[in-house]
């Protein structure tokens, strides 16, 4: 059973501890070259040594690059490992770089032969220059700095050359430790309390450096070697092994949120379906979590720089326990106001995942549509249930045909599945589903690295729903989520709606690494060994599936999703396979939908307001820098705050809704759901210009009946 996984949830949410590791530091020195090991320096294992020559053989014969670990690839290791130590040039001096230079080429004879030395000797500089650069903070926190000094911090380094000299590093991390500070005073601290928290933040990276261990150094080297494949490849470790388990068994107490540390920030990278924080919608990727209190009432405690298994422990808890935590919101920089979410501990269980529905009463003139909204937060299904026989067990398809009988009850003229936000799930619900709007034929192609083609089709005959359809979709919505929306559009059985797709078209193993048992003694390794193709012959790889008619979102096209990822396989096409187009349901003209959408989105005060508010959060993005002019950020602070809330207060005055005074009464005030109020408008386009409505269908239309 082939399963199509969330981009970034099943494999970002442990390996993420991964890439934390190497943003430490710890307790030997390097004094020597980088090929040779210093005194006490951390060296592989011998068992780490066999692994990974076991690491680098499957990824040459499984992944479906079939690609060679040669001189070029290894140059390209070599690279991912630097970045995974230091992506933003802050701890290596050019001349590191430099003596790193003649292992270059090495990294594919290294993994071949087991002979990984070198690459604990490039860390064991790493280890150094972070003990060097810790103690350089924490001896700038003895003076207060001159706050009126006109000069910025970049804090977007990754594109900026390696520091030629140690007083050029120097005038970098002054700066940094000055924004540091600013983002505090920011709050409202004065100096002794602000310092007071630098020098305690500062001090537990220098602690918690001392604790990597060879096993960290391993997994970040066997990563840059996976991840050079493609970026859905990983190594995780025996303890992430376990860490990965619990994630994919859902059986732990927490907020449901996949988490990475990036540049000392504890990243979002996804909020999983069926948590409180989905449930509470308070949550986005790429927020940052700076600060965790527990209660309601209990002191935040900062966690800038934390090892990010310990920042998962604070978050975890005994369900029903009340968790806090301080964000910094997506793209903001440093500094920008920041804001505390609540939230109450509980299992993402698969009751919370369940697809819900309600619906959406549409005026047009004197006549009311009422639009029907089937919520599809992922693709699940109970397989131990079903396997133990039970026949009530719980699926997605079973769900929405549930719910799409309530609804047909209830006079239904269209039906819009809200797909935003849903990484995927298991592979066999989104053929099924796919199966409820059309009465039979292919749904995907599956390509592997052995070259051999599967197509997998409609499972059962026979339709669930014949009415106007629509699939909402943003960058969020990955892999069978994919596979879903672009049969429907391929079949022309509904309309696309929202924003272009993630672009995860890869299928994924998992690959245990230890003999003779069970228990990943030697941890695992995740291979992409497929592609997903559409039914016309076209990868969902890469490029997503493209909306009918765009919608507005706050989502980064740049940012997220296949295209930004490093080494992410291309976008391609095989054979197509035969099917036949519903063109008796398809709306009559896609355009005309986009030109009244376009009409009405102008005239539209909410509609106004979200763009307006995407606006000001792309300029947000662009910034690369910050000032360190204390007075000029609580001016920029304000400005900001104060033009939230004038674009809050003009969509609120246009609706004839009392003007709120602050920006604190924004976040305490419930805001609408933009994009799901215009896909319900867009619907009741499509009913209106076809001139039909689902009233008169049976439940079910002609066809063989369904055992989901």
């Amino acid at each position: 059973m082939h399963k199509a996984s969330r981009p970034s949830a099943t494999w970002l949410a442990v390996s993420a501890l991964c890439v934390a590791l190497l943003a430490l530091g710890s307790s030997s020195s390097a004094t020597s070259g980088p090929a040779m090991l210093p005194p006490g320096a951390l060296a592989p294992t011998d068992r780490q040594r066999m692994i990974a020559r076991q690491v680098g053989s499957i990824l040459e014969e499984a992944h479906f690059r079939r690609a060679t670990i040669d001189d070029r690839f290894s140059a390209e290791v070599f690279t991912k490992f630097l970045d995974f130590m230091d992506g933003q040039r802050s701890y290596f001096l050019a001349s590191d770089i430099a003596e790193f230079e003649p292992l270059r080429l090495r990294f594919d004879d290294m993994i071949r032969s087991g002979d990984i030395d070198p690459a604990y000797g490039i860390f064991a500089r790493f280890q150094q220059r972070n003990r060097e650069r810790i103690r350089y903070a924490l001896a700038q926190l003895e003076k207060e700095p001159d706050w009126t000094v006109d000069e910025s911090f970049e804090f977007d380094r990754s594109k900026a050359p390696w520091p030629q000299t140690s007083a050029e590093l120097d005038e970098l991390w002054r700066k940094r430790i000055k924004n540091d500070a600013v983002s505090l005073l920011l709050t409202g601290k004065d100096w002794a309390e602000a310092t007071d928290v630098l020098r305690k933040r500062y001090e537990r990276v220098l602690k918690r450096g001392e604790q990597v261990s060879p096993d960290d150094v391993f997994e970040n080297l066997m990563n840059a070697y996976a991840r050079t494949f493609d970026p859905h490849s990983s190594y995780f470790s025996p303890r992430n092994s376990e860490e990965y388990r619990i994630q994919m068994s859902l059986n732990y107490e927490g907020i449901g949120a996949s988490l990475q540390l990036i540049d000392d920030y504890v990243t979002v990278m996804n909020v999983i379906e069926g948590g409180p924080a989905a449930a509470a919608g308070t949550l986005t990727a790429k927020d940052r979590i700076t600060a965790v209190g527990q209660g309601k009432e209990g002191p935040l405690t900062d966690v800038i720089g934390w090892r990010i298994d310990d920042v998962v422990q604070l978050i975890r808890g005994k369900g029903g326990t009340t968790v806090r935590l301080q964000i910094l919101p997506a793209g903001a920089a440093p500094g920008t106001t920041e804001k505390v979410l609540d939230y109450v501990r509980g299992k993402v269980t698969l009751e919370a995942q369940a697809a819900r529905k309600e619906i959406k009463t549409i005026k047009r003139g004197d006549q009311e549509l009422k639009v029907g909204v089937i919520n599809v937060p992922g693709f699940y299904s109970d397989y131990e249930a079903q396997r133990a026989g039970n026949a009530n067990y719980r699926s997605t398809t079973r769900d929405v045909r549930r719910l799409i009988d309530e609804l047909r009850k209830e006079t239904i003229d269209g039906l819009v599945l809200d797909l935003r936000g849903n990484g995927g799930g298991f592979l066999p619900e989104a053929q099924s589903l796919t199966g409820l709007f059309i009465d039979r034929g292919p749904v995907v192609q599956v390509k592997f690295s052995t070259g051999e083609k599967e197509v997998l089709d409609d499972p059962d005959a026979g339709l669930a729903y014949a009415g106007p359809l629509a699939v909402l979709v943003d960058r969020f919505s990955a892999s069978a989520s994919e596979i879903f929306a672009g049969a429907i559009q391929d079949y022309r059985r509904g309309v696309v709606l929202g924003q272009r797709t993630f672009g995860k078209g890869t299928v994924q193993n998992l690959v245990p690494l230890s003999r003779y048992t069970s228990r990943p003694v030697n941890g695992q390794l995740t291979v992409t060994i497929g592609k997903f193709y559409r039914v016309t012959g076209e990868s969902t790889q890469h490029r997503g599936v493209e909306p009918d008619v765009a919608l507005a979102s706050p989502i980064s096209l740049e940012d997220v999703g296949e295209s930004a990822l490093d080494d992410a396989l291309p976008w391609d096409r095989i054979a197509g396979v035969p099917f036949r187009t519903d063109d008796s349901s398809a709306p009559a003209s896609i355009t005309s939908l986009a030109l009244e959408e376009s009409n009405r989105a102008k005239n539209d005060p909410d509609y106004r307001w979200l763009v307006s508010d995407i606006a000001a959060l792309e300029s947000m993005r662009q910034q690369k820098s910050v000032s360190l002019n204390l007075q000029t950020r609580r001016e920029e602070r304000a400005r900001l705050e104060a033009q939230r809330l004038e674009r809050e207060n003009t969509r609120r005055v246009s609706q004839q809704q009392t003007p709120l005074k602050s920006v604190e009464e924004i976040d305490a005030a419930a805001t609408p759901d933009v994009v799901l109020d215009q896909a319900a408008e867009v619907m009741a386009d499509m009913v209106l210009s076809a001139g039909t409505a689902d009233r008169a269908l049976p439940a079910i239309s002609a066809g063989a009946p369904r055992s989901n």
